[in-house]
């Protein structure tokens, strides 16, 4: 019996490292192209981050109370340091802000052990944290009972609601979204699939500014003489439903990345619809979308923005609010910077996050 040999290519010889050199010659100067826009790169460089560098930190005014401590003509950080508890808290009382900072506390002693992967209660933490811990967060805000002085949800703002916003909307916009993920695979339920079809399409054709300025001034309209919603819990009530639109397409894209074997193989073994979702193709599909579901997390994050339409003051808002005081006229670039630079911490450390979940998770089926 003969053997037919079919020799393989001619691979090229493995290259050792040549450290920094090698590094840069492969990739920024691997072609002339290359070449051109590395120089064109280190030109604009060159020529636009001294003056930002003088103007935000060499020449910069740190310390001081008013805007006469600003005299350097470089950034006046004095503006967001006498404002800062304003930018944290909005217009929370000041004796009161330490239910704020508990708030703060509390959750990162809850958190912190869950992202330990020898902790042993995860579950049971996990499931406090969404749970329970909200409504001990909205006793500590909203006060009245257990001796807290009482404060109105108008006098929530700055970085504290933005979170608020955030946090809320995430939490109830993912179990929701992938319901409507499911109910329009459904495809054995035509009435559950249309609806949500229906309601799919329907919040992902109306952008939220729009959604906003409904459930706050519209919806109003529309309620019996004397019933009224609290203007907080109709922008959360708008946020979670416009989100949860967008999150269950995402999860839909999960469940359609998923080979139709899993499905076949659960069926073969008797597993239940909902067993068969929530053992075998759920965690798959999720997995696959974390970068998805993270992307949507953070324009939700961004988007919060939007609620000082309908009378709200998260952290951009406190930041203009604050450009109107006489004292403080033309410092918006010190304001816009900083509230730039604290949005960009929490959606950078969510995106590192995620792809960190992703590597943790990574099971060899990437393509």
């Amino acid at each position: 019996m003969s053997h037919n040999f079919v020799p393989l290519p001619d691979q090229p010889p493995p290259t050792a490292s040549v450290g920094a050199i090698g590094w840069l010659r492969r990739n920024l100067f691997s072609s002339i192209g290359n070449t051109l826009l590395t120089l064109l790169s280190i030109y604009v460089l060159a020529v636009s981050l001294p003056p930002v560098i003088n103007w935000a930190f060499i020449d910069a005014d740190w310390v001081g109370v008013s805007r006469d401590a600003c005299t350097s003509g470089g950034a006046c950080w004095v503006f967001v340091s006498a404002r800062f508890e304003t930018f944290m808290y909005g217009f929370f009382p000041a004796e009161e802000t330490w239910r704020i900072n508990l708030i703060y506390g509390s959750l990162f002693l809850c958190m912190a052990p869950l992202f330990f992967d020898k902790f042993p209660y995860k579950v049971q933490l996990g499931a406090f944290v969404i749970f329970v811990f909200p409504i001990f967060g909205f006793i500590l805000m909203f006060g009245g009972v257990f001796g807290l002085t009482p404060v109105e949800t108008s006098q929530w703002g700055g970085m504290t609601l933005t979170l608020l916003l955030a946090s809320v909307g995430c939490v109830a916009a993912l179990p929701l979204g992938i319901l409507l993920a499911l109910g329009r695979q459904a495809t054995n339920m035509p009435a559950v699939k249309s609806m949500c079809v229906l309601f799919i399409e329907f919040w992902r054709g109306v952008p939220l500014i729009t959604v906003l300025f409904m459930s706050s001034v519209m919806l109003p309209l529309f309620l019996p003489e004397g019933v009224s919603f609290d203007k907080l819990l109709r922008a959360l009530i708008g946020i979670t439903l416009f989100q949860s639109a967008y999150m269950a397409e995402v999860v839909r894209g999960g469940l359609q990345a998923i080979p139709k074997g899993q499905y076949e193989a659960a069926d073969a073994l008797g597993l239940s619809y909902w067993k068969k979702m929530g053992l075998i193709v759920l965690p798959q599909a999720m997995k696959i979308v974390i970068p998805g579901i993270v992307n949507t997390f953070i324009a939700l994050f961004k988007d919060t923005t939007l609620v000082i339409i309908v009378g709200l003051l998260e952290i951009l808002g406190m930041v203009q609010n604050a450009l109107n005081d006489p004292n403080w006229l033309g410092y918006s670039t010190e304001g816009y910077v900083f509230t730039a630079f604290m949005f960009w911490i929490f959606c950078f450390s969510m995106s590192r996050y995620s792809q960190a979940l992703e590597r943790k998770l990574h099971t060899g089926h990437k393509r």
